[in-house]
């Protein structure tokens, strides 16, 4: 009965195994592909419909990804940046709260980007980026980043406008430019060992305005709201065409993006762990090996520590 119930285990793993790597393949978008928001559904939780059952795997892919993170930390070879972007209210702040609750502090970073200080705006577009870049062996969260400059800045244009850049650098097609700036950057990331996922949190417009009425009417919720949150929402398409744009550029090979479906919270956080232990997973992270010469210092050390008078 034992050897019966350890098969029926094993072949449970190697399908939840396979319906996860569906799962993520499902999200991810190809490079080269022009892609459709149209295409990806905001409600879609894949083959799990239940939210306690989506909690019980949370939890368990944070406990991967803790153990992960410490082979990340000790190996001190590889770093991982993890960027989020998406419209208000889609629940970035939520998902890495809950994602990254497991992991320890020490190895991990949050950067959430606002509008560029006087400073930043003395500087490329990328400088603020690349200041808050992990060490190895850390994740570093962008919550918000770069991209804000081929969104906000393209579908407003007082914002290019007043950025203090040379007009000939604000003529011609500074997206198609800006595009190659970006792909060239992550690039060289990930060809110095800098790990990056991208991933859009893809919430539909009425599950956003829920979201935004629920900031007005619990007290404890206000803080979030702006009134330029609202404002917007009258930008939408633009944005959404604005984001199609994005992803169809900037999703390649060595950093590719994520479309994850939005409106369901609790799929959202599973999805976003899911990506993340993948990928830490399929980079065989190991502790540093034990050498001869590392056994003599640990010997010599308890040698020390037994020899000390109590």
């Amino acid at each position: 009965m034992f050897i019966i119930d350890i098969e029926h285990e094993m072949k449970n793993t190697k399908t939840r195994l396979k319906n996860t790597k569906r799962l993520i393949a499902s999200m991810k978008v190809r490079p080269g592909r022009r892609v459709s928001l149209a295409d990806y559904k905001t409600g879609w939780t894949g083959h799990i419909t239940d939210k306690h059952e989506a909690a019980a795997l949370l939890q368990k892919g944070i406990d991967r990804l803790a153990a992960q993170q410490e082979r990340l930390y000790a190996e001190d070879s590889y770093a991982l940046l993890v960027i989020f972007q998406a419209m208000d209210a889609a629940g970035k702040d939520s998902t890495i709260k809950h994602v990254m609750r497991g992991v320890n502090p020490q190895g991990c970073q949050v950067f959430s980007f606002k509008a560029p200080s006087a400073e930043e705006r003395d500087h490329d577009y990328l400088w603020r980026s690349m200041k808050a870049l992990p060490e190895r062996g850390r994740i570093g969260i962008h919550n918000r980043s770069y991209y804000e400059e081929v969104l906000i800045a393209r579908v407003d244009p007082a914002v290019l406008a007043s950025q203090q850049l040379p007009e000939e650098c604000k003529t011609g097609d500074i997206w198609t430019r800006r595009f190659h700036h970006i792909n060239q950057f992550e690039r060289y990331l990930v060809e110095n060992g800098i790990i990056v996922l991208k991933f859009y949190l893809n919430v539909s417009r009425k599950e956003q305005k829920k979201r935004l009425l629920e900031r007005i009417e619990r007290r404890e919720k206000n803080w979030k709201l702006s009134l330029s949150d609202v404002q917007l929402r009258s930008f939408g398409k633009d944005y959404r065409r604005a984001y199609e744009d994005v992803l169809s550029q900037t999703s390649t090979r060595v950093a590719p993006w994520y479309v994850i479906p939005a409106d369901r919270k609790w799929f959202t956080r599973l999805a976003v762990a899911a990506v993340i232990v993948d990928t830490l997973e399929r980079l065989d992270l190991h502790f540093p090996a034990m050498t001869k010469a590392r056994r003599r210092e640990l010997a010599e050390a308890r040698r020390l520590l037994m020899a000390e008078d109590e």
